[in-house]
């Protein structure tokens, strides 16, 4: 079986938004290390972390987050 990854466009999204990753970091309670991580597939954050995110950048999850 295939193995998917998860993927996001945070960086895009953060960007359109000007939400520097400290800032998009302190909202969500991480460090801006981990915001690094998760844009750079480096680091797959938890469904709750996931979700914080898609709140903080008001956006559904489908919408930050895929499998490829």
């Amino acid at each position: 079986m295939e193995s998917l990854t998860l993927k996001n466009c945070l960086k895009t999204v953060r960007a359109e938004k000007k939400i520097s990753q400290g800032e998009l970091a302190e909202m969500v309670g991480v460090s801006r290390q981990t915001i690094s991580s998760i844009e750079n597939n480096q680091f797959c954050p938890s469904a709750k972390l996931a979700l914080l995110i898609c709140v903080a950048l008001e956006k559904n999850f489908e919408e930050l987050f895929y499998f490829e």
